[in-house]
């Protein structure tokens, strides 16, 4: 089974290579069939290698194509490695991946650009798939790098807007900056260890350095900082809510089965080195809390369907770092995993949405399309249930209930960081069913011309089935003690254990943890539906709109931003080009344009001046020969 690994990167690569040369040349069918087929057959062959690892649980399926090269003892390969870890990632970015490429098939099908739309997407994929598998972090690397890159090409795909080539840029620049530190440490980590191969790291790490030590604390902090670059995470956030320009097939992708969950995974393929250093894990949880509360106050605030589930992200993704900071490494996981399935079907629901809505984004603009849409409507519901986690019937109160249940009671939580998590459990109820409750209910306002189709529904009910029962494979303690994905994980990830003093009353945090998702529910009832006359008079008070203006300009990191690191920078640049330096480059230019000035005229198309150029030369030369 191991042989087969290869292929799974393999193919999508295949079908970007295909689509780049040839891609003009194909027909729209043979477009879609190579793009989503390709993803799909790779989806496919990992779950057949998911049932043999799970039949057979051996530690690791491991496979080298070749070796990459040799210096000077440095000799990485181009390998693969399959463990559990690496089985719940491949499953989410295949099949998850196909479904929003099966998507993609009718939501791109009048763009232009059909072509170059899927073979972007495809070498999405397949460095995700790179990343994820990489034996190496050399090899993860080039990854990582992969998922910058097309990032940038497809949140700028619709490049004749200004807008979107500055959102494309902007999260270009701002990933390299923890890209910039993630290479530091990888340099670091070879210089302490003289390899890159993670499972040799991992286990040498724990006898080359003892806990606490400053060479680890220094090493996991700037692995941190590549994974709150990509993973949009304070201080590096500003960049994910403007990558809404791209397609809302790419907003699918990129917030569910690719880039942003990047970091999730480096911080927990790479969890000795944060045990080893526990400051930087509790700053890893520290970030986590902090992102997720100030994301969903921005999300509370916005207008634009797409931006509310981009803050949404990233509030999530802050939960999934709160739990690898406290050292659930499986529930950070297995949230990971259910948050997939929900934003990619709240994300596909929008686009749904949007292209009904003659391309509009404003949820100001809709209302009334629950009898219009229904199974968008369905569909919708169900995932803004489950990423508001309200209680028994959707996956993601089981992941959200795990993460909080460890952050109070497991052995590096705290009441803190529990009570953040939990308040932000109430906020994403609010903002969710705001979203909801604006969307599809009050009065008509926009006529809907493309009622989706089933190129579209389909991957709209797959996902909404998988965010309703994708929480029963790790029910807790309370409900039977079924954990087949903690079981899963077990032989890669350690365990956490919860404080007994905590455990004999774990159902009434359960219980806590539902009324605040319920009551984030009636709040948004109240104001939204029930008595939206109750609005005008928050707008009234001057208070409330200076934080509404504050939390919707992203807590006003952007300008902060511009104020400290972009104008210094242009006013530098500036100065910069009249320096001596330049002038010297413009003094030669000119010199060059003065010759070609004067050499010009020799080339006038005059024959006489030719003639008379040819005699001069032929005197000087017989001139110059007598003389000599």
């Amino acid at each position: 089974m191991e042989d087969l690994l290869w292929l799974i990167p393999a193919l999508p690569f295949l079908g970007a290579t295909l689509l780049i040369l040839f891609g003009s040349r194909f027909s729209r069918g043979a477009v879609a069939l190579i793009g989503a087929g390709s993803v799909g057959v790779s989806a496919l062959i990992t779950l057949l290698l998911g049932i043999g690892f799970l039949a057979d649980r051996p530690a690791f399926y491991h496979q080298e194509v070749w070796q990459w090269f040799n210096v000077a003892g440095f000799n990485p390969s181009v390998a693969f490695h399959l463990d559990a870890l690496s089985v719940v990632f491949l499953f989410v970015i295949t099949f998850v991946g196909f479904l929003i490429h099966l998507y993609s098939t009718a939501y791109m099908a009048a763009d232009e650009d059909f072509s170059r739309f899927f073979a972007c997407m495809n070498l999405f994929v397949g460095s995700m798939l790179v990343l994820v598998m990489a034996d190496n972090l050399l090899l993860l690397y080039l990854g990582w790098e992969g998922v910058g890159l097309c990032s940038y090409l497809l949140i700028g795909f619709w490049y004749n807007e200004p807008a979107n080539g500055y959102a494309a840029r902007k999260a270009f620049i701002i990933t390299r900056v923890g890209d910039t530190a993630m290479a530091i440490g990888l340099f670091m980590l070879f210089q302490s260890f003289g390899t890159l191969n993670i499972q040799s790291i991992l286990a040498e790490a724990p006898q080359a350095w003892p806990i606490g030590s400053e060479m680890a604390l220094l090493v996991a902090l700037l692995l941190l900082g590549g994974a709150v670059g990509k993973s949009g995470q304070l201080p590096l956030q500003t960049w994910l809510p403007d990558a809404m320009a791209g397609p809302t097939p790419v907003s699918a992708l990129i917030h569910a089965a690719t880039m942003v969950t990047a970091g999730v995974y480096l911080i927990t393929r790479m969890y000795v080195l944060f045990e080893l250093a526990p400051a930087a894990q509790l700053t890893v949880a520290t970030i986590g809390a902090v992102t997720l509360l100030i994301a969903g106050f921005s999300a509370l605030t916005q207008y634009d369907l797409k931006r509310v589930l981009a803050y949404s992200t990233i509030s999530q993704i802050g939960y999934m770092f709160l739990a690898l900071g406290v050292g659930a490494w499986s529930a950070g996981i297995f949230h990971f995993m259910i948050h997939a399935f929900f934003k990619a079907l709240l994300f596909l629901c929008a686009g749904a949405i949007i292209l009904a809505l003659h391309h509009e984004q404003d949820m100001r603009r809709m209302g009334g399309l629950r009898q219009r849409m229904p199974v968008v409507f369905w569909t919708f519901l169900i995932g803004a249930a489950s990423l508001a986690a309200l209680p028994i019937i959707t996956a993601g109160f089981y992941s959200k209930d795990q993460i909080l249940w460890y952050a109070l009671a497991g052995e590096n939580g705290n009441i803190w960081l529990y009570m953040a998590g939990l308040a932000g459990a109430f906020i994403t109820s609010v903002y969710t069913f705001r979203m909801v409750f604006i969307t599809f209910y009050g009065e008509s306002k926009t006529h809907v011309s493309h009622p989706p189709g089933r190129l579209i529904t389909v991957p709209l009910i797959m996902l909404a089935v998988l965010s309703l029962v994708g929480g029963f494979i790790e029910l807790p303690h309370n409900f039977g003690h079924i954990t087949l994905f903690s079981d899963l994980l077990a032989p890669v990830l350690p365990g956490i254990r919860a404080s007994e003093a905590l455990a004999e009353n774990e159902w009434m945090f359960q219980l806590l943890a539902a009324v605040v998702s319920l009551g984030g529910v009636y709040i948004a009832y109240l104001f939204y539906l029930k008595s939206p006359s109750l609005l005008p008079s928050l707008k009234r008070s001057n208070t409330a709109m200076a934080l509404h203006r504050f939390w919707h300009a992203g807590w006003g990191f952007d300008a902060l931003y511009d104020t400290l690191f972009v104008r210094p920078y242009v006013y530098l640049a500036n100065l910069n080009k009249r320096d001596i330096i330049d002038s010297f480059y413009t003094g030669l230019a000119r010199t060059a344009e003065g010759f070609h000035v004067m050499f010009s005229d020799t080339q006038n198309g005059v024959l006489r001046n030719y003639v008379m150029g040819m005699v001069v030369g032929a005197i000087m030369i017989l001139t110059i020969s007598l003389l000599l």
